[in-house]
């Protein structure tokens, strides 16, 4: 508008300086009549080429800003579906956890009352305890009496009698019997109510696992909508990309990178080390270790700064896959934290699931440390330079995921403890042909908790 406006003003003023101009050119023989209206013509010329730039102007600026609305009506489009159905899921979810939580209110109230019933049957047990020790003390004497008969008939009132008491313990033993079944009985099922329980109990830790995961989700769903990144290789699965392999992310408040996804259970997983035949060294400095090395589609390390960018968004779960030189297969999976560079990356891990002895210490702080960056160590002994590649060493603990690539023909021990093996603190240890170390946000609705065979 403001052009235009300017446009008007300053073509009155060029108009009659050039036909001022102009005038002079014209014939003398003209009269001044005829001159006035030929420069009126060429000044509404001018004014209408004028107008006419300036519409073509304006009608392409239009045409941008129509496509630009267009794109963002489509986005707005796609965030407020995928919102509609978060919200639909959301319900969904509510309504099973208030069913589980009611399912496992009754379920405690039966185990209370299988507990009571249980104790009167041991009391009962006791008691038939009692009267068997006296059944007993009383065939002792009947045996002995017996034993006298033997030598002597006995008479018909006797033979009588024994044969009741005999009668009578029969009948104990069988009701003993009868009561011990049903001690089993309820035995197993408490045994059964109890694994309910416990069954129902990790349900819910997951709901509410999933519930805080759902909040992050639409944050994922809008930064990618508006533009184009994923905060990690979750949010690209949300997102709709379903391929493994190496895809660049964006964590938030982090430049952009590239790191490798691999999609299992449903959603995809951000690798962060990878091992497979010991094509690369991992005895590394530090500064090789905070920044990252080796190929995605290879052998590699994430780098601390990049793996502490992605898990400081949220709460994250940290899952190690290990496979032994049979190729038998086992994981174990942890709830985790990382600090950042001023506390050396320092871990801290809680055990969730798993199909192999812990070999981690839990709940206890670890420092990532390496041969040219030694943490705060209990000892003198120094761990990554005498086992080799940096780890989270905690008192030079023997697990060590980042160590020698060792294949089995190696037979001496000393060089066996420098390589890559998984030792629980009690157990033998599991040499090991490859790792993969993996994290993912804590949403557990969409895992498919089919897991590797176990060695």
């Amino acid at each position: 508008m403001n052009i235009i406006l300017v446009f008007l003003f300053i073509a009155p003023l060029a108009l009659s300086a050039g036909a001022e101009k102009d005038s002079s050119s014209f014939d003398p023989a003209l009269s001044p009549e005829t001159r006035s209206r030929f420069a009126m013509l060429d000044d509404v010329r001018i004014l209408a080429n004028g107008l006419l730039e300036l519409g073509h102007g304006l009608k392409d600026f239009v045409h941008k800003t129509k496509g630009q609305m267009n794109d963002i009506s489509e986005k707005l489009y796609i965030f407020d579906r995928s919102f509609y159905e978060l919200s639909l899921q959301t319900s969904e979810i509510k309504e099973e956890e208030e069913q589980l939580r009611q399912t496992t209110a009754r379920l405690q109230i039966n185990n209370e009352e299988i507990k009571n019933l249980s104790r009167e049957m041991n009391l009962k047990i006791e008691d038939l305890i009692q009267n068997k020790i006296q059944l007993q003390e009383k065939v002792w004497g009947l045996e002995d009496k017996v034993t006298k008969l033997a030598i002597t008939q006995p008479s018909m009132e006797e033979t009588k009698e024994i044969s009741s008491l005999k009668a009578f313990v029969e009948q104990q033993d069988n009701d003993i019997k009868q009561l011990l079944k049903v001690v089993e009985d309820q035995h197993t099922e408490l045994n059964r109510q109890h694994n309910q329980i416990l069954e129902l109990e990790n349900k819910l830790n997951h709901i509410e696992l999933q519930e805080h995961a759902e909040n992050s989700f639409i944050c994922d769903c809008l930064l990618f909508a508006f533009l184009g990144t994923a905060s990690d290789c979750t949010a690209l699965y949300n997102s709709g990309t379903r391929s493994s392999g190496v895809h660049t992310i964006k964590p938030n408040g982090s430049e952009a990178f590239d790191v490798y996804c691999e999609m299992k259970f449903g959603s995809s997983w951000t690798v962060i080390q990878k091992r497979v035949d010991g094509s690369l060294d991992f005895n590394r400095t530090w500064d090789a270790y905070t920044n990252g090395f080796g190929d995605l589609n290879e052998e590699f390390w994430l780098g601390l700064n990049k793996i502490y960018s992605i898990t400081k968004q949220g709460d994250y779960i940290l899952r190690i896959e290990l496979q032994d030189w049979k190729d038998n297969k086992r994981y174990i999976e942890y709830a985790f934290s990382l600090g950042g560079p001023e506390t050396d990356y320092t871990l801290q891990l809680s055990r969730m699931f798993g199909s192999i002895p812990n070999a981690l210490p839990e709940e206890t702080e670890l420092r990532f440390s390496t041969a040219d960056h030694e943490a705060n160590i209990t000892n003198d002994f120094n761990c990554p330079e005498n086992y080799l590649g940096g780890w989270w060493h905690s008192e030079c603990e023997e697990t060590n995921l980042n160590g020698k690539y060792v294949t089995p023909r190696s037979r001496v021990r000393p060089e066996r403890k420098k390589g890559l093996y998984w030792k629980p603190k009690k157990g033998r240890y599991y040499l090991l042909k490859s790792t993969k170390i993996m994290i993912h946000p804590t949403d557990l609705k969409s895992f498919d908790f089919t897991q590797p065979n176990v060695i």
